[in-house]
Formats: C-alpha cells, sequence, structure tokens
C-alpha cells in the first residue's frame, strides 16, 4: 500500500517546551493508525502541522504524495478532521452549519442534497437539521462533526479523540459510519484516543512520549514486545496458585497469572494438568502496553 502520509525529522518547540521532537512515521493508505501519548505528548502539535494549521520548525510533510511547503493548501482538501472540541457555529441550524461547509468544497444544490441525505441516514440526525447546534446535547453534536468531516469524501479523515464522553451506543454509531466509509471509499483514519479498545483494533500503532515515538508497530506486536499473555484460573486455592512460582493476583473469583507468552502458557498448563480445570488464556491488553512503554495512564482530556 502507498504511504498516505509520510512525516521526516519533525521539530517544533514553544520556547523551551520541545512538543515534538525528531518525530518519523508512515501511514498507510486505507489503514486505521491510533497516535497515542499522554496529555502534552505532542500529538495535538503534529495534526495542526498535518493540516497546515502550525508551522512546523523543521523537518518535512508529505500529505498525499505532496510536501506541504512546496504546495499552496491544495492537499488541505483530501483532509477531514473531527478536532476535540466542537467547531460548529452554535447559533446556525445543523442544516446551516453543513451547507456553508459544504459550500467550501464547492458542493451545491442536488450534490449537496445527496450527501446530506446520505449523511443524515448514516448517523441518524436527519429530524436535527432545523435545530441550532447550541441545542444539540454532546452526542447529537458529535454525530454532526463527524457529518461536517466527511461531506467532502475526504481520503484522510483525522480524529482527534473523537468519542470522549459519548454513551456506548453513540460510539458504537459513530465508529460503524467511519469503518464504512474506510471501507468502501479506501479512506485513512487518523486516530487519537484514549479508549484503548479503539486503539486496539487499529492497523498501525504509534505511541508518543514527549514528544519521541517510544513504540510503534500492529497492536499485536506491541502486545507481544511489552506485555505477557495471562491465565485466568478459576476454582482454585490460593495455595495451589503459588505453587505455580508465576507472578498473579487475585480477581473477583478467580486468581490471574502472568507469564511471558502462550507457549510459557501452554508448558504451565501441561505441567500442573490438575490445576488447570477451568481457565482461559488472554493477551495483555492496550492499556498494558501503554503503561509499559511510557509509565503513564491514559486518561482523557484536551491537550496543549
Amino acid at each position: 500500500m502507498n504511504d498516505i502520509i509520510r512525516i521526516d525529522g519533525l521539530h517544533k518547540s514553544f520556547g523551551e517546551v520541545k512538543a515534538v521532537q525528531d518525530l518519523s512515521l508512515k501511514v498507510r493508505q486505507g489503514e486505521l493508525f491510533a497516535f497515542l501519548g499522554v496529555n502534552g505528548a505532542g500529538k495535538s502539535t503534529t495534526i495542526s502541522i498535518i493540516c497546515g494549521q502550525l508551522k512546523k520548525d523543521s523537518g518535512r510533510v508529505f500529505v498525499n504524495g505532496y510536501d506541504i511547503d512546496s504546495i499552496k493548501g491544495e492537499f488541505k482538501t483530501d483532509i477531514g478532521v473531527v478536532f476535540q472540541s466542537s467547531v460548529l457555529d452554535k447559533s446556525l441550524t445543523v442544516l446551516d452549519n453543513l451547507k456553508s461547509r459544504a459550500a467550501l468544497y464547492g458542493i451545491y444544490g442536488e450534490d449537496f442534497e445527496n450527501k446530506l441525505k446520505e449523511l443524515s441516514e448514516l448517523l441518524d440526525f436527519s429530524d436535527l437539521l432545523k435545530r441550532t447546534v447550541g441545542k444539540l446535547s454532546g452526542g447529537q453534536r458529535r454525530r454532526i462533526d463527524i457529518a461536517r468531516a466527511l461531506l467532502h469524501d475526504p481520503r484522510i479523515l483525522i480524529l482527534d479523540e473523537p468519542t470522549t464522553g459519548l454513551d456506548p451506543q453513540t460510539r458504537k454509531l459513530l465508529w460503524d459510519v467511519v469503518r464504512e466509509f474506510q471501507k468502501k471509499k479506501n479512506m485513512t483514519v487518523f486516530l487519537t484516543t484514549h479508549y484503548m479498545e479503539e486503539a486496539a483494533d487499529a492497523d498501525y500503532v504509534v505511541i508518543l512520549d514527549s514528544g519521541r515515538i517510544a513504540a510503534e508497530g500492529t497492536p499485536l506486536e506491541l502486545k507481544n514486545t511489552y506485555t505477557g499473555d495471562f491465565i485466568t484460573v478459576y476454582s482454585i486455592t490460593e495455595e495451589s496458585v503459588k505453587r505455580l512460582g508465576k507472578p498473579y493476583e487475585a480477581i473477583r473469583d478467580a486468581y490471574r497469572i502472568k507469564v511471558k507468552n502462550t507457549e510459557q502458557a501452554t508448558e504451565l498448563i501441561t505441567k500442573f494438568p490438575e490445576t488447570f480445570k477451568d481457565y482461559e488464556i488472554t493477551k495483555g491488553k492496550m492499556d498494558d502496553v501503554f503503561l509499559s512503554v511510557t509509565g503513564k495512564s491514559l486518561t482523557g482530556g484536551n491537550e496543549e
């Protein structure tokens, strides 16, 4: 697959604060790319530079094959962005917000009506078109944010913590729509999130710490590198667990035993078959990966 975003040796500082330090990465066309880091790690700074909203200090950024310094912003039509905070005009209706945004991309008349119908049905906001944005709930407003970003069928959709604070039903709806666009139109999704189950579904993950890449790879590669496997054993005494000689923790009605990998889990089960009557083996989670890589917990909120 082609690289639709490429960053080489990117640097950006704000006074003494080095927000991004020698960042290099590639995003392949059509993939879900997760860009993770605690607040202040440099995620939003990088996104602002990719979108042409912030000037970099040094390095090169390519979007859809174009060096963003060598063209006059044409690349921006390839990008749709859902920011952490809504950028909709609260005093306008949903319809007027979307109509004015579409006009910026030369989408008028029947073309606009067709796109509006498609998005309003997918995102379930047909009954909200005449309502002013300021009177919408957070979940309703987020649906319009997504529609705004998808109006012009962007090749790249940047989602900057898109589901923070949303109820599970709305989160599922948004991801169903994004996944449909990704599949049908080969759209690339560049995601920042603090919901690790969203990152676990990514094709590739980069973890940023203090403006530098701390780890990268597929979710499976990261789990295999930075966490082990876990065996959850039920109906067992703590004395039996201790005899296994592995780190463990008590969880409700079971014990969770940490092993290096699936091979070690198999060896342990084979060696102590009487202990493993009722059990399950699971990979470490992306939360475990993030904590292992950065030593920090990932939480939501706005980034400076």
